[in-house]
């Protein structure tokens, strides 16, 4: 599977962006900076009461690449496929996250009865969050901070997604599964990279 999007209009690999960067290794650098502020802002002020919800992952998106991209936060414009897997249209994005928010984030509780019951939420929210995939740029990492933060606000460390560099494939299918709603491979998945 390669790296690219595949795009109507066949974008660039090298995306537009405020600091007129045009070297892939800056353009992942900045990017990387961008993720370490968003988790270091979002995972300090964190608490109880601090809601999960669509403005709360556009948020992390927004300050990751704020200082980048002028799409930072904003829902993808352009329909996007990648190995032959085509994500949700565009069109439908603002509908699919608000369904999203709905369906799964609105019922996420301010705390969990057990770490089984915390496994299945983040399962839940990262398959659905990945199979939507409503950035231009950014939906893997902004789904996994997303996934640490959820363990960060329960008392957890974070995942160990390092563990699933051989199980890509099965990673993958876990998160095409969730599009016809069954989370039941992502649920394995979290429980195998979950903080011992």
């Amino acid at each position: 599977m390669s790296d690219k999007y595949e795009t109507p209009d066949n974008e660039k690999e090298i995306l537009p962006n405020k600091l007129g960067l045009n070297n892939k290794g800056l353009i992942e650098k900045e990017e990387a900076k961008g993720f370490a502020k968003a988790g270091i802002l979002l995972g300090t002020s964190l608490t109880n009461e601090t809601v999960i919800d669509v403005y709360f992952i556009n948020n992390i998106h927004k300050i990751a690449f704020e200082d980048l991209y002028e799409f930072a936060g904003k829902y993808r414009t352009v329909n996007m496929s990648k190995g032959g897997f085509t994500f949700p249209a565009a069109m439908f994005l603002e509908n699919s996250m608000n369904d999203f928010q709905l369906s799964i984030l609105s019922k996420l509780p301010n705390s969990y009865s057990s770490k089984e019951a915390l496994i299945q939420a983040i399962a839940h929210v990262h398959a659905e969050l990945l199979f939507i995939h409503p950035y231009r740029e950014g939906n893997g990492r902004t789904a996994r901070l997303l996934a640490n933060l959820m363990c960060f606000k329960a008392g957890f460390e974070r995942l160990k997604f390092e563990l699933l560099q051989d199980k890509f494939k099965e990673y993958v299918r876990a998160v095409q599964q969730a599009g016809m709603g069954n989370y039941k491979a992502m649920e394995e998945i979290i429980s195998l990279i979950f903080p011992s």
